[in-house]
């Protein structure tokens, strides 16, 4: 990005852009799937957004740095949570989540899916 980047749109943005697992880019670079985003009427940065299964990836690798070990590491009840902020963020709308979870929390798909079926039962109830 030719844009500088201590701009205070930039640094507004960036954090949430890093947190989608994004990347900032020059607005000529972009590909038209990407967001151009202005700033008193020119075009300062265009983000590029990642594809379903990165952000998952990108998900799972936050919740392990906010928990500071391993998903796998975690006790019944943090897993629990876990797959709760997974499905509140769409985790398991994308083509093989569940399976991808299951992989990060080292546990099987049954038990994700027994996890999910609580939490739902619980809000039904």
């Amino acid at each position: 990005m030719t844009e500088p980047r201590d701009h205070p749109f930039v640094a507004a943005v960036k954090p949430l852009v890093d947190a989608m697992g994004g990347m900032l880019m020059d607005p000529a670079e972009a590909q038209p799937d990407d967001v151009v985003l202005a700033w008193e009427g020119q075009d300062l940065l265009a983000v590029r957004l990642p594809q379903l299964g990165e952000s998952l990836d990108h998900i799972l690798a936050a919740l392990e740095r906010r928990h500071g070990v391993p998903l796998s590491q975690l006790d019944r009840k943090a897993k629990q949570d876990v797959v709760r902020i997974l499905e509140a963020r769409g985790a398991f709308s994308v083509r093989h989540g569940v399976e991808t979870v299951a992989g990060a929390l080292g546990v099987s798909r049954f038990t994700v899916y027994n996890y999910l079926n609580r939490e739902n039962a619980k809000n039904q109830g």
